[in-house]
């Protein structure tokens, strides 16, 4: 959602709302962004102010594929996932089949030739450890070396402890010929890889990405720009080569290179794909452009102010990288639960080791191996994938797609909701809302003759005039030599007579009589007023406004229900925001916002120690998602916000964020069982397996262990299973 969209007070006509602060007019031409907290095409912004780096953006280190999710420190990719669990079944296939299970000395099939069969096993089970255990190998090492171990680490320390050992139980078994059996681990070895890799598969199949945000803003630029050269002429030129200082030219259906200011020509600009509004803005000679933007008509020279590193949306990209950055870091419940099972399982066993060290190094050694190896998190590696999945796919069918895990679990801790107005709180649509002829005229002449002279306007508010025309069947003619009056609104020419469209503040500067009440009562209610001029004599007037969505106050109801602030952030005045706020029963809203405000606002609800929900749908949003505990994007979004965003309202209506809140909820219950079902598995089986109960003739068996593991497996997928839809509300 755009801090700077055209909303329900962005008046063609503004009249009585304090003009002399906000010297704002129909085409948008001359506002005044030194008096008025409120930028409508983002091109007023103070890119010096924006607290970043402008540094060079160093993006060769992002993968640009939607299918990655980092987990352990480690970035994994959904195509790799797939590939290496489907790759490592095959290779498992033969040690499932030939290996020992659990220590007993029983397999699947059997030839009578350990030598050889244990040199096959031996050889996949180098294949598996090395292949399909690289993701887990590669997290624990970026676990290690940021000294936050967890289950990265912890699946290494099993696989490995598997691997490493049963190539010490064949060379004893079958090169030393050990009185004692050594016990092979190539069983678990297999399973573990297999059970991990499909455990991160489903999580990532759920939650994937659809694109990047910040491979989407680079898409937004153009890749050529028409340089224009010292003696006037065009040159076809590479965007990264542009400078500041240069001039382009950018023709009509063309998306503007790089931002600058306007040094002849004179169209609209659709910035819908920066901005997430569909309005079209009137530009003239002095007004700023931003790079992305889309050139409606006409043909527009631009001197550059800022490209590459020093451009909005390399400003924008910047902002998402490092807020999705910081967000990756944050530590799961899984993780954290791993995490002391690792330094539990590491303590026990080298207790252990030492405990039974008196009775033989091999029985010491035996009893380490066998706590580290129990101790991997089968069922906990697959506890909350499963639920994710689950939850995923609930809320799917429900208008709600869920893009990042950890979305689901930061909502338990949500105290407010940042919510952009337009769009989200409002449709985002003008409508006429009435059309107050003067004694002189009546009411369809009043609105052909303002439809005529909007007739060539992709502005919203003329757009409502020209469909209102059309709802009452007027035919519409465009009046001849229509042009914009800067800081007024538009004057053309109809049966050879001139009529002008006017704010308020035009007639009051010249001393024109109007229904002064009227207008107020209008404007109070939160609509843009204007006015139809002949010469000096008003015809009347036209109020627009926009409308509250059907689900907005049901989303503020419900959200104070549970206890969340909800908060509107406009770009809109005072005034606007204000009547918005009385109607939706708001008491917290930020009025006056630049585009770049956001994220800071963000950043102070935080730093006060609240968990923030922020919605929005713009380009200028993005930072602002991926800045908060929880982005939410509007589904008619903008690709850029989508991406940003770790929830997305498919339908794009507002109370769904109602319904995300209760399936949080649910799949938060669900994580929490599953990872006591999961981990209280280990907080049994670590202890029995280092023999705490040996006084009383109590040892935990490895293939005891393997069927409690098997079950509390079972249980977890069988209670993942039990999440359903009914408890999300309607």
């Amino acid at each position: 959602m755009a801090n700077n969209k055209d909303e329900m007070n962005m008046d063609h006509d503004m009249d009585n709302m304090d003009h002399s602060k906000m010297n704002m007019d129909h085409d948008m031409s001359s506002m005044d962004h030194s008096k008025m907290n409120m930028d409508h095409d983002m091109s007023q912004m103070d890119h010096s102010k924006m607290q970043m780096d402008h540094g060079d953006m160093d993006m060769s280190g992002m993968d640009m594929g939607g299918d990655m999710m980092m987990h352990g420190g480690q970035m994994m990719h959904m195509g790799n996932l797939k590939q290496k669990f489907w790759v490592s079944v095959v290779l498992a296939i033969p040690v499932l089949l030939l290996a020992p299970i659990m220590g007993l000395d029983v397999a699947v099939l059997n030839f009578h030739a350990p030598l050889i069969e244990g040199i096959a096993i031996l050889l996949f089970d180098t294949a598996l450890y090395f292949y399909g255990g690289s993701p887990f190998l590669k997290g624990a090492w970026a676990e290690v070396k940021s000294k936050a171990p967890a289950m990265m680490t912890l699946i290494t320390l099993g696989i490995s402890v598997s691997y490493f050992y049963s190539i010490y139980a064949f060379i004893a078994n079958n090169l030393m010929h050990t009185a004692t059996h050594v016990m092979d681990f190539s069983f678990e070895l297999a399973t573990l890889i297999l059970i991990m890799l499909l455990g991160h598969w489903l999580e990532m199949n759920a939650v994937m990405g659809a694109g990047d945000a910040v491979e989407k803003m680079a898409a937004l630029l153009p890749k050529t720009a028409h340089l224009v050269t010292e003696n006037g002429e065009t040159k076809d030129v590479q965007v990264s080569d542009l400078q500041v200082g240069q001039s382009f030219q950018v023709r009509s259906g063309e998306s503007i290179p790089a931002d600058g200011t306007i040094t002849n020509g004179q169209s609209t600009v659709n910035e819908a794909l920066v901005t997430g509004e569909s309005a079209a803005v009137n530009k003239n000679v002095g007004d700023k452009v931003i790079g992305g933007a889309t050139n409606n008509n006409g043909t527009l020279t631009v001197e550059i102010t800022g490209t590459g590193e020093s451009g909005y949306l390399s400003q924008v990209m910047k902002m998402v990288q490092e807020a999705q950055q910081s967000k990756s870091k944050a530590e799961d419940r899984a993780d954290l639960v791993a995490k002391y099972l690792f330094y539990a399982a590491l303590s026990v066993g080298i207790i252990a080791f030492f405990a039974w060290l008196p009775q033989g190094l091999s029985t010491g050694l035996t009893r380490m191996v066998t706590v580290f190896v129990i101790a991997c998190p089968h069922a906990l590696g697959v506890a909350i994938p499963l639920v994710v999945a689950r939850s995923t796919s609930i809320g799917a069918q429900n208008g709600l797609l869920v893009r990042n895990r950890q979305a689901i679990e930061a909502s338990q801790h949500v105290s407010h909701v940042l919510l952009d107005k337009t769009g989200t709180l409002t449709e985002g649509k003008f409508t006429v809302n009435a059309l107050v002829p003067a004694a002189n005229t009546d009411e369809q002449s009043l609105l052909s003759k303002l439809a005529a002279l909007e007739s060539n306007s992709t502005h919203p508010l003329a757009q409502a005039i020209i469909a209102a025309a059309e709802e009452k069947g007027i035919k519409v003619q465009a009046a001849n030599n229509s042009q914009n009056i800067p800081g007024v609104g538009i004057s053309g020419e109809i049966d050879g007579q001139n009529y002008t469209i006017v704010n308020g503040n035009y007639l009051t500067k010249n001393g024109i009589s109007f229904d002064n009440a009227t207008a107020d009562q209008w404007a109070a209610k939160g609509n843009s007023v204007s006015f139809l001029l002949q010469g000096q004599q008003v015809l009347g007037m036209v109020a627009e406004g926009d409308t509250i969505k059907n689900g907005a106050k049901e989303l503020i109801a419900g959200l104070k229900q549970r206890g969340i602030t909800p908060v509107m952030l406009t770009g809109d005045n005072q005034k606007a925001a204000e009547h918005v706020a009385g109607l939706l029963g708001l008491d917290e809203f930020h009025a006056g916002l630049l585009p770049n405000d956001k994220q800071k606002i963000v950043s102070e609800y935080q730093a006060k120690g609240n968990h923030v929900i922020m919605v929005g749908d713009g380009v200028n949003d993005a930072p602002s998602l991926a800045e908060a505990n929880i982005g939410v994007a509007i589904g008619a979004g903008t690709d850029v916000a989508i991406d940003s965003a770790d929830v997305i309202l498919v339908k794009s209506e507002p109370s769904d964020i109602l319904h995300f809140l209760d399936l949080a909820k649910i799949t938060n219950r669900k994580m929490v069982q599953n990872l006591w079902w999961g981990a209280g598995y280990n907080i049994i089986a670590i202890p029995l397996a280092a023999g705490i109960l040996a006084f009383a003739g109590i040892i935990l068996d490895p293939a005891v262990g393997a069927a409690v593991m098997a079950m509390s497996t079972i249980i977890v997928a069988l209670n993942a299973m039990g999440l359903t839809a009914e408890k999300i509300r309607n």
